[in-house]
């Protein structure tokens, strides 16, 4: 014995929909889900299925009060076909007037490109000319790091981070002399926390030494 198939979801949606044809009347949510059960739509699904079809504007929905009702009539299912209608016969006479100007553009693009020998020997030269120009820019980017317009990049990029550095150890030298004159009787406390923190008795500004063409090409 075949399992019975289950109603599928647009089957669903106009037994819902004959509900409200049928009486022309206003319903609540729970009014619909006791209806439905009775087409065959179990009533779990009924809101869902009726949501679906106030998405599509094929049931109105509005709340009255504190209660919220639905309804719809074969007239404004008519009409929001008629309105698909044409929005679908509109879009479809833009695709067509589209089409059009896009084979005329295409026949445009066509002329002077007709296959012949001049337009094979410039297209081998074309060819010949972006293979030429991919070597030279492979053979462009092995010297990139001697770049002389890199190498002043690199340059300033040095000494904004020296600049930087040593301000941060001025910062801490500030830092140092304002405990020692504020927390004098913790000095050793804090020389050991210096300590473990890095700050050993070599810590001081760093210096930029010039640094050779010849040794950044390296």
């Amino acid at each position: 014995m075949s399992k019975k198939r289950g109603l599928s979801l647009e089957e669903k949606r106009e037994r819902m929909l004959q509900i409200f044809y049928d009486s022309h009347d206003f319903y609540l949510l729970k009014e619909l889900e006791k209806l439905g059960p009775r087409k065959g739509v179990i009533s779990q699904s009924v809101k869902d299925v009726v949501q679906s079809l106030v998405d599509d504007d094929l049931v109105s929905k509005d709340k009255i009060g504190t209660s919220v009702y639905f309804w719809s009539l074969p007239s404004c299912a008519g009409n929001q076909l008629r309105n698909v209608y044409r929005k679908l016969d509109s879009d479809l006479q833009s695709s067509k007037k589209r089409y059009v100007e896009l084979v005329d553009q295409c026949e445009a693009l066509k002329k002077g490109r007709e296959e012949s020998d001049e337009r094979e020997v410039a297209l081998a030269e074309l060819k010949a000319i972006e293979l030429k120009h991919n070597e030279l820019k492979n053979e462009l980017e092995k010297y990139r790091d001697n770049d002389p317009a890199a190498f002043e990049a690199m340059k300033e990029a040095i000494e904004v981070a020296h600049a930087s550095a040593n301000r941060w150890t001025d910062n801490i030298f500030t830092l140092r002399q304002w405990c020692s004159n504020n927390f004098p009787e913790a000095k050793e406390q804090l020389e050991n926390m210096y300590k473990e923190i890095g700050i050993t008795d070599d810590f001081d500004y760093l210096e930029l030494a010039p640094i050779p063409l010849k040794a950044v090409a390296d």
